[in-house]
């Protein structure tokens, strides 16, 4: 019986390219997810006391502890997103770290200004799309290229030497 995934053509459709290259989609994903935490987290790290003052100026209770606390999770959690470290965890840890701040700096909500409000929105939306990001990388896994697929590659090797 012959479907279109059995034919010739589907050789060359976008799924099958989708399907023999989806380990550099998913570093590419990676990367772009989380360089934007590398170098956000990165300028916090550097600059803790303004961070802490940023927070402090948001109502944040314990704004030295949520700054010490949060600019290494930011740091951190997105160069092992970039580097494929805890891949799984990396994700989770990331997703609660962007509902926390997307509920502290991007609440749209509480601006009667037209276009503070539309600009609080758009990077309230933002962060629910970076979001629905670390889902599908914790659905999926970091794939080949990604520490946690170099290790893994090197259990099963190690493994099998047995």
């Amino acid at each position: 019986m012959s479907t279109l995934y059995n034919s010739p053509a589907s050789k060359f459709s976008l799924d099958s390219v989708g399907r023999n290259t989806n380990d550099i989609w998913l570093l590419l994903g990676r990367i772009a997810l989380g360089s934007i935490f590398v170098v956000s987290g990165f300028g916090k790290l550097t600059h803790l006391g303004g961070f802490e003052a940023s927070l402090a100026l948001k109502g944040v209770p314990l704004p030295w502890l949520a700054a010490l606390v949060g600019a290494p999770v930011e740091f951190f959690g997105g160069l092992a997103i970039v580097l494929g470290i805890a891949g799984r965890y990396a994700a989770l840890l990331m997703l609660a770290f962007t509902v926390v701040a997307t509920l502290i700096s991007h609440r749209f909500w509480v601006y009667s200004d037209a276009a503070v409000r539309q600009a609080q929105l758009s990077n309230f939306s933002k962060n629910i799309a970076i979001i629905g990001g670390f889902l599908l990388l914790f659905a999926q896994g970091t794939g080949r290229f990604a520490i946690d697929g170099l290790l893994h590659l090197r259990n099963r090797a190690a493994k099998r030497a047995e």
